[in-house]
């Protein structure tokens, strides 16, 4: 399982939306096709819900599952399709 710790995007100790945006941009989404990622939230600061948003749209274009939390209590955010041969 991937990780994508939300403590990288921080900018000056805050996820600023601008600052954010751009670093989700050049995040190499390669990496997590076809895998499961897990998204680790910081203790430390409060995250937006858009945060979250943003880099699941982003990470959902490639990967095959998306969940939230600690590996232990993830929580499943989001699931490929398989695609049916009808």
């Amino acid at each position: 399982m991937e990780t994508v710790l939300l403590d990288d995007f921080l900018d000056e100790g805050i996820i600023r939306e601008k600052s954010f945006r751009r670093q989700v941009d050049e995040l190499e989404l390669d990496q997590y096709k076809n895998k499961k990622v897990i998204i680790k939230g910081c203790a430390s600061v409060t995250v937006p819900t858009w945060a979250y948003l943003i880099l699941t749209a982003q990470l959902a274009q490639v990967a095959k599952k998306i969940y939230y939390g600690e590996p232990r209590y993830a929580v499943k955010i989001y699931s490929k399709r398989e695609k049916r041969d009808d």
